[in-house]
């Protein structure tokens, strides 16, 4: 999928290489196109894009992976940005939490018109047109109903119980897809160097917890950490051997040999290179007479005045 931005009347059109999906671009049910919109990112609290799908019934995260002097061929054109874009659907209740969390302060319910509201993000409002956000409010809040319209509170435990089958579903699909996680497996290649069996139960639910940290904020973060009673992990300062420590202090290594022996005028020299015809010959020219190179670079001796 491709899709065109233009910036400007006079500017150029943008193609993104788009790789999405079909919810994203569905329309067999809605009339209106797939938006992007900046909305307020659960975890850092800055602007990030999302994407509304036709109808606003689903909410997808945006990824952008980019690479340097990197372009697309579209057709017979080249398109200079050759960045590639992730669109995954997500679940909107991480977007809806931290205004939640906000209002939950005052300890009073609140129709949620009147919660998701932000000056800075106006498109918030639509995250309640999501089909899964009316249905899901009760997994992070409490509900009371007055007449025909619903008032909600945010509550703790209830959210603390959604994050941790979050993190268990997780779980589950890192094992289906035979991810690797632990200890033993190298970060810059994800590949296991050590038996599948070493990787433990905890093992996973680090690994989990910590795929679904980036959707929440520091703070909730820790509390999901003692709710699926992890202890927090010793500082790998304390646990490094000591040659580890001094390599990863801020100190200048010092070197752990003396150089500078080679340095020295008994330290043994490689045998000279045999000379080719050429430098032969030239060896037995006749140079009686002949100036050296390094007197024609030679600094010139100034005649003193009588």
């Amino acid at each position: 999928m491709t899709t065109k931005k233009k910036r400007t009347p006079n500017a150029q059109n943008d193609s993104w290489v788009v790789i999405a999906a079909e919810s994203a671009i569905d329309r067999q049910k809605h009339d209106t196109d797939p938006a992007f919109v900046r909305l307020r990112n659960p975890s850092t609290d800055t602007a990030s894009l999302y994407m509304l799908g036709s109808g606003d019934v689903q909410l997808h995260e945006v990824k952008v992976f980019q690479d340097d002097f990197h372009s697309w061929f579209i057709g017979q054109t080249v398109q200079r940005d050759g960045r590639l874009l992730y669109i995954t659907p997500m679940d909107p209740l991480f977007l809806i939490l931290p205004y939640l969390m906000k209002s939950g302060k005052e300890g009073k319910f609140q129709p949620m018109d009147q919660v998701i509201m932000d000056e800075d993000f106006p498109a918030c409002s639509r995250l309640l047109s999501c089909t899964r956000s009316p249905v899901s409010l009760h997994h992070i809040a409490e509900e009371k109903e007055v007449g025909s319209q619903k008032f909600h509170r945010y509550s703790q435990e209830r959210t603390m119980d959604w994050l941790k089958k979050k993190v268990e579903r997780t779980v589950n699909a890192l094992r289906k897809s035979n991810i690797s996680v632990g200890k033993g497996v190298k970060s810059t290649t994800y590949v296991r160097v050590k038996l599948e069996s070493d990787a433990h139960e905890e093992d996973y639910l680090r690994y989990a917890h910590g795929l679904i940290s980036d959707y929440i904020n520091e703070d909730l973060s820790k509390a999901l950490l003692k709710h699926l009673q992890l202890p927090e992990l010793t500082s790998p300062k304390e646990t490094e051997p000591p040659s580890k420590k001094r390599k990863l202090s801020d100190m200048p290594v010092e070197a752990g040999e003396d150089y500078t022996k080679f340095n020295s005028a008994d330290f043994a020299r490689k045998p000279p290179k045999k000379m080719t015809a050429a430098q032969k010959t030239l060896a037995k020219v006749d140079k009686t007479g002949m100036k050296t190179m390094s007197s024609f670079f030679s600094p010139k001796v100034k005649a003193e005045k009588k």
